[in-house]
């Protein structure tokens, strides 16, 4: 009888035992297969009624410490599973986030049961530094991983996440040196809180997956030269409300001064990236001081050093040409094989082409509104051929940016590569491969063009008919690579 007036907790791992087997289990299996069973184990937690609030801490603390290695290398993984095929990036992507988002969620149960004063909530205020310190770190790779699929980021998130940073600053544990897991270094809860600002307002809708997985590891390095501050300063880049459901937001005017209202500049951080690009070109390789959680080529490090160094300058880089609003339709086909097939007048049924709406054009590029579709294909570097409405001709171009506004639409930015592109069949010492002709080639000056991977061999002349003229040209430099083609510079020998 007794048994109906105690509150004795039924959640498994509170059994020792039990809790050792499961916690050895997750740390020991592969990534997919840790993140997968913790995701389990930290819904149920998060959701048991049974455990007290320090038992459901603990246990979270636990959960997370064991899961954390396998979280990250499978971000670490991540930009090779997208570049290697839809399914695989999804089921990677769900995973991630999927883990993230649960971990915050349990999180977020234990903080708000204490700041609503839940009964033995107070047991867990020796352990509230490092529930601050790990649920703004969880927020920031759950940023991360939206980011991975450019967006969209519920501007609830920047409340949140603001929410805890002032909790901490009024307790007094904001700046207190912190050890967020064993074997890592130190940080503190504004450090993290300043980790995510840089990295949202690091515009990562212009990156990559690998740059944007490169751009998080160099923030962490560069993060000791970028400091909040209260006051309005000659140095300040960038503002937040940390009380508002605002992302960073770039210093244009002073916005409204409240009491939770943070800058921070990044003059010291930008001199400290030339430093480190000089430092690079010069070595050929990435210091040893410099941690990017594997080894990576210097070609890909510099262009995200070089982009960072743009985002955080105090002026922001100026448009080479204007932009012109307007608001017409535009047919859209994506992949090198299927903008072949347009242009060579070969389409068939399974060459979907969209319909995006055009925004703003200029002499470079374009910015549209698209539909996310199911099978969405959008990404960093894809390569498309877009047809304005009204015309009848198709332009080449290359997406540079991607923000997903909602689930089900997105923004595009679109650099223009050719106006006149054709589609040609290439002979490459003797494979026929199919190619698009971006440049008009002219003898004795070079001209680009797009081809599948892996079918460009050095010393080894393309040759192809193009309008009745008979062309030889010899490749020289390849200027963009993608896993669905690569463009290459060719030096035209003949074209009659």
């Amino acid at each position: 009888m007794l048994g109906f007036f105690t509150h004795k907790p039924s959640h498994p791992l509170t059994d020792p035992r039990e809790a050792k087997r499961v916690l050895a289990e997750i740390a020991g299996r592969d990534p997919q297969g840790a993140i997968e069973e913790a995701i389990g184990w930290i819904e149920s937690v998060g959701a048991d009624d049974s455990l007290k609030p320090a038992q459901r801490l603990d246990l979270l603390l636990k959960l997370d410490e064991a899961t954390v290695s396998q979280i990250r290398r499978l971000a670490r993984d991540y930009p090779a599973r997208s570049a290697a095929g839809r399914a695989q990036e999804v089921k990677f992507w769900e995973l991630g986030h999927g883990y993230c988002g649960a971990l915050v969620a349990a999180y977020l149960v234990c903080l708000r049961g204490y700041q609503s004063g839940e009964k033995d909530a107070d047991a867990i205020k020796p352990q509230l530094q490092l529930l601050y310190g790990r649920l703004g770190g969880v927020m920031g790779a759950n940023l991360k991983w939206d980011q991975f699929r450019y967006g969209p980021i519920d501007l609830d998130f920047w409340a949140t996440l603001g929410g805890i940073y002032l909790a901490a600053v009024e307790a007094r544990l904001a700046q207190k040196p912190l050890l967020p897991y064993p074997n890592q270094p130190e940080t503190t809860i504004e450090a993290e809180y300043i980790k995510t600002l840089v990295f949202q307002a690091s515009s990562m809708d212009k990156l990559t997956p690998l740059q944007i997985e490169l751009g998080e590891h160099l923030i962490a390095y560069f993060l000791p030269f970028f400091a909040l501050v209260r006051e309005v300063r000659p140095e300040n880049v960038y503002w937040v409300d940390a009380a508002k459901p605002l992302p960073p937001t770039r210093l244009a005017k002073v916005p409204e001064i409240t009491p939770t209202l943070r800058f921070f500049g990044c003059t010291r951080a930008v001199e400290a990236v030339g430093r480190t690009i000089e430092q690079l070109t010069k070595e050929g390789r990435v210091p040893p001081g410099i941690n990017l959680g594997a080894q990576y080529d210097v070609a890909a490090v510099i262009p995200v050093l070089r982009h960072f160094e743009m985002c955080w300058a105090k002026n922001p880089p100026i448009r080479s040409t204007a932009r012109r609003r307007v608001n017409s339709e535009l047919k859209v086909v994506n992949g090198l094989a299927g903008i072949h097939r347009h242009l060579a007048g070969h389409a068939n049924g399974a060459d979907v082409i969209e319909t995006w709406l055009v925004e703003d054009v200029s002499l470079g590029g374009m910015g549209a509104q698209s539909a996310v579709a199911r099978k969405d294909w959008i990404r960093i570097k894809a390569l498309i051929a877009v047809q304005p409405q009204g015309g009848d001709n198709w332009l080449l171009g290359v997406v540079r940016r991607y923000a997903r506004k909602e689930p089900t639409r997105g923004s595009v930015g679109i650099e223009t590569l050719s106006r006149t592109p054709r589609a040609v069949l290439a002979d490459s010492g003797g494979i026929l491969t199919e190619a698009l002709l971006i440049d008009v080639p002219e003898v004795g000056e070079y001209a680009r063009m797009a081809l599948p991977p892996n079918t460009v061999e050095e010393n080894v002349a393309l040759l192809f008919s193009d309008d009745g003229k008979n062309a030889r040209l010899h490749p020289r430099e390849t200027l963009m690579s993608d896993p669905d083609y690569v463009i290459v510079n060719f030096f035209v020998q003949s074209y009659s």
